[in-house]
């Protein structure tokens, strides 16, 4: 396929409103972990899908929120770098008829960034229609959107649109990614936020919100079995216990389910060991903060 074009899309919004799951629906792929546990996403993470010529780079971004650590903080500056530096935004929003803050904040940062933006009410399949004409009416006194459409992520309905929509914003000119990407995260970082993933998924509360991974060691052998090392970093003590778990069983699953999902996407059998230290407070030291990959550019 000849790419002759480019769209540059930040997807937006607050946390758990479903951008990463979007942000996979449109690529075909899974590039960005999910859960329904808020600040899911901590960094930037691009997604690529080339179609009828044109090259769509997808940016999911954090969810915008209050933050209370330098963790937090960080994720926000993402979001704010993201929208300055785009073709148009997709401003992800639930199927509600009110402005909260975070929309408020977000538009605000389109308005500042001078970039078109697309409202994007997802959840549709939660709501009667009748109901998405007062959402539609909220923002649209609010911002001038260059388009509205609701989608379901989860089920794909209303996304051929959504697509046709960004392409209105696509740029002349080369690619700027391989045909064969669907996202520019190295392995390692892949498998570690798979780990975290899947301790999203098992553990409550603040643990998992408190947790890194640290790639020690990943290297496929000629047999063709991928050797991973990982650390799981958490911030207390008494958190490591319940990782664990008793008779390590927590730790066991989590590193049962990971597997699993790295043999997927790396296409082959996957060796994976899983250790535990305790960092405290780690989302507030600077330094443990960019060893895990949680830096400025």
């Amino acid at each position: 396929m000849e790419i002759t074009k480019t769209a540059i899309i930040s997807v937006v919004g607050r946390p758990n409103v479903g951008k990463s799951t979007l942000t996979n629906k449109l690529v075909g792929r899974k590039v960005a972990i999910v859960s329904n546990k808020p600040q899911t996403t901590r960094t930037r993470i691009t997604g690529l899908l080339n179609k009828d010529g044109c090259q769509y780079v997808f940016l999911d971004t954090p969810g915008l929120h209050k933050p209370r650590s330098r963790l937090g903080d960080y994720m926000v500056k993402v979001v704010e770098d993201t929208v300055s530096e785009v073709d148009a935004a997709a401003l992800v929003v639930e199927p509600v008829a009110n402005i909260g803050a975070p929309e408020e904040s977000l538009i605000r940062q389109i308005e500042a960034a001078g970039i078109p933006a697309v409202l994007v009410i997802n959840k549709v399949d939660t709501v009667k229609n009748e109901a998405l004409l007062a959402v539609i009416a909220a923002y649209a006194a609010r911002h001038d959107f260059a388009a509205v459409v609701p989608v379901s992520a989860r089920t794909g309905k209303g996304l051929d649109a959504l697509l046709s929509e960004f392409e209105k914003f696509a740029l002349e000119g080369p690619q700027l990614f391989p045909e064969d990407m669907v996202s520019d995260q190295p392995e390692k970082q892949v498998a570690a936020e798979v780990i975290r993933e899947k301790m999203l998924l098992l553990l409550d509360r603040e643990v998992p919100h408190g947790v890194a991974v640290g790639i020690e060691h990943m290297e496929t052998r000629e047999d063709g079995l991928t050797e991973i090392h990982a650390t799981i970093y958490c911030e207390k003590a008494s958190h490591k216990g319940i990782i664990i778990g008793k008779g390590g069983a927590m730790l066991k699953k989590i590193g049962e389910l990971a597997r699993r999902d790295l043999e997927r996407d790396l296409g082959g059998k996957v060796y994976l060991n899983l250790w535990i230290k305790v960092k405290e407070d780690w989302r507030n030291n600077q330094y443990q903060m960019r060893n895990f990959g949680y830096q400025d550019e």
